[in-house]
């Protein structure tokens, strides 16, 4: 007969713009250079320097890549997850090793209750009933002992595994918020801020469930099969070789659900960020959507893509519900057969009741934690599908790159005591993605301190001018100098202390209006913040504001008109004090009263700089020292106001255009 101590006998068991964002621009024709490290001053500098080179190698062709910005689908290579996730655990491998002993350590103790059970039955009970209590007594002790043992190591184990998982969310965020923010300008024009919102909450919540939950559930299902497995094989032959076998239609279940559900789950996190996009476009454009009346045609389309969400969680339900009565059925067939086997051997007298009662425990133990795995499965697979869609977006090199660490280039010292600089368009080429070139070839230079007014019809190139300055874009073709320096050479922070943009929509950070003047330069005193303010001709509103400098400006600068805002841009890019200006449409949000006073503003501010004006309003041309008038990317006038006004050319109509409007409206 076979009992706990002699294991018994058994012979009969074997054994995953203007018009449009534009294509990546290249240098001189190569390929882009000096990505990878734009992000990789973190701890993140291993996976995304192997993400980008692999990157590099696989490519991308353009309509493929505009197809997926457009269906939320951006490519991310081959094993890019697995990396991710490997280069998140990394540093924490010494606290992950923690974790997974103490856990190892409390299935130890867990299992010991059947062996102990099986000891009582064929042991204690016998010794018990022959007035030997010591045996049952060392049982119970033994057995409370083990549970709080258990319960102890699961403490532990859910503080370490709790410091992990926060430390690797922490992690993650911070990744994608700084490569976020290091992608390039055309990047941001076709991928929503909705769907970076979904990438940075939604999709790190689904790797948080399985961090908390998920992780715990397979390490348990995993010690379990094999300690388990272990004690079956040592408790019986038989049993344990039966209950082992019974895991190979597990085995095949456990793969199909991860290949459909897999499926599945992708489809739902791109579902899931669509609903969040619409969410997002929808409020932002609150004003519009009020003033259309398009709260019906939203709401309807919200609830086409809402139903669609909730069709793919009803899928992935279904594919739950599948797996857990398939793994069920197989489960309980196995317990039966193992039960009735078991039980005819116990008849015949070749295995201990108690064997087969700790075998029955056991295989318990073995298939409950079955549907636990599915739970797990279910939070994989969501969490694959998210951090596919993460590791897409990490992969994704700025189009607009930093130069390589240690070949950076510094501006050469002011030539007078102006800050004005040099700016010089050479053979320069640009075209947008979705179009064609607006810029078929485009030579211009612009001495320090001059003022530069460019007029022109939409479309005619002017903003695209002004990007190209200010470095949102590189040229296809051709380089763009400041006082003889490649823009590309300069390290962002030394552009952006020699270049400010200002543009048409003056978006104000939630904050004071003193830290939103002072963005440019956080160290500036409030002295420093005063006096731009007053040479913008904008302290006198401040100082009507309940606080003052330091009133909440909330979300978007709502707190104050649209006219107000600009002029708090116009003393946060002039507080930062930089050699060249660009002012695309910056007056365009201004009344008459105000405008005046910028205008008076800048005569002064903008005296010994280099500025380029994108103007709409004559006013802001007369203040110009040269006009350049832009038709499809080229320039057809080129000449002081008054030289261009007493001629006969396009900006001589259009002056008196202007002048008509004025008249006209009475202004």
């Amino acid at each position: 007969m076979s009992t706990v101590g002699d294991r018994g006998r058994s012979g009969d068991g074997r054994t995953g713009p203007d018009d449009g964002p534009s294509a990546p621009p290249t240098r001189e024709g190569t390929a882009h250079e000096g990505t990878a490290h734009e992000d990789g001053r973190h701890e993140s500098t291993t996976y995304e320097d192997s993400i980008h080179k692999s990157a590099a190698h696989e490519g991308t062709a353009p309509e493929a890549l505009d197809d997926a910005f457009d269906n939320d689908t951006l490519p991310a290579p081959p094993g890019a997850t697995g990396t991710l996730l490997r280069s998140l655990l990394a540093p924490r491998r010494a606290r992950v090793t923690l974790a997974a002993v103490l856990l190892l350590v409390q299935q130890a103790v867990i299992q010991a209750g059947p062996l102990l059970v099986a000891y009582a039955i064929d042991r204690a009970v016998p010794a018990f009933r022959a007035d030997d209590h010591g045996p049952l007594i060392a049982v119970g002790v033994a057995y409370l002992v083990c549970a709080a043992a258990a319960g102890a190591f699961q403490y532990a184990f859910i503080v370490a595994s709790a410091r992990v998982n926060q430390d690797v969310l922490l992690d993650l965020r911070g990744r994608i918020f700084r490569h976020a923010q290091a992608l390039s300008v055309d990047f941001h024009e076709r991928y929503t801020s909705g769907r970076l919102i979904s990438r940075a909450t939604t999709d790190v919540e689904s790797l948080r469930e399985l961090l908390n939950e998920g992780l715990q559930e397979l390490l348990t299902v995993v010690l379990s099969f094999v300690t388990i497995s272990a004690m079956l094989l040592w408790l019986d032959l038989g049993l344990g070789a039966v209950a082992v076998l019974s895991f190979v239609p597990l085995y095949a279940l456990i793969r199909l659900y991860q290949h459909r559900a897999g499926k599945v789950f992708r489809v739902r996190s791109t579902a899931v960020a669509a609903v969040i996009v619409k969410f997002t476009e929808t409020m932002n454009g609150i004003r519009p959507v009020r003033a259309f009346r398009r709260e019906q045609a939203n709401e309807a389309q919200f609830a086409t893509l809402n139903h669609r969400h909730e069709r793919t969680n009803g899928d992935a339900l279904l594919e739950m519900a599948r797996y857990v009565v398939g793994s069920r059925l197989v489960a309980n067939t196995a317990v039966a057969g193992i039960v009735l086997w078991g039980a005819y051997r116990v008849a015949q007298d070749t295995l201990a009741l108690g064997v087969l009662a700790a075998a029955v425990l056991y295989l318990r133990r073995l298939y409950d934690p079955i549907d636990r795995l599915g739970m797990f499965l279910n939070s994989y697979q969501s969490a694959a599908a998210s951090l596919e869609k993460i590791a897409g977006l990490l992969a994704q090199t700025p189009s607009v790159p930093e130069p390589e660490p240690g070949t950076e280039k510094q501006l050469p010292p002011p030539a007078s005591e102006h800050p004005g600089r040099t700016v010089e368009f050479d053979g320069v080429r640009f075209a947008y993605r979705t179009g064609g070139e607006i810029l078929p070839r485009f030579d211009l230079t612009l001495p320090a301190g001059q003022t530069v007014a460019v007029v022109g019809s939409t479309g005619a190139g002017k903003s695209t001018l002004a990007k190209l300055l200010a470095r949102f874009y590189d040229p296809s073709q051709g380089q763009v100098l400041l006082d003889g320096v490649d823009l590309r050479e300069l390290a962002g922070a030394e552009l952006r202390r020699g270049v400010v943009m200002v543009t048409q929509e003056a978006f104000l950070f939630s904050g004071t209006v003193a830290e939103n003047i002072a963005i440019g330069r956080p160290e500036a005193t409030r002295g420093d913040i005063e006096r731009a303010a007053k040479a913008i001709g904008a302290h006198d509103f401040i100082m009507s504001l309940p606080d003052g400098y330091d009133t909440d400006v909330r979300k978007r600068g709502g707190r104050i008109s649209a006219g107000q805002r600009q002029l708090v841009a116009f003393a946060r890019a002039l507080l930062a004090d930089p050699a060249v200006l660009i002012l695309d449409e910056a007056t365009s949000s201004l009344d008459i009263p105000g405008e005046r006073a910028v205008q008076r503003a800048m005569d002064t501010v903008l005296r010994g700089r280099t500025a380029v004006v994108i103007a709409h309003r004559l006013s802001t041309v007369e203040i110009a020292d040269r006009v350049l008038v832009m038709e499809h990317g080229r320039i057809v006038e080129d000449g002081s106001p008054a030289e261009l006004i007493a001629g006969t050319g396009p900006f001589a109509e259009l002056h008196r255009a202007w002048r008509d409007s004025v008249v006209g409206s009475g202004a």
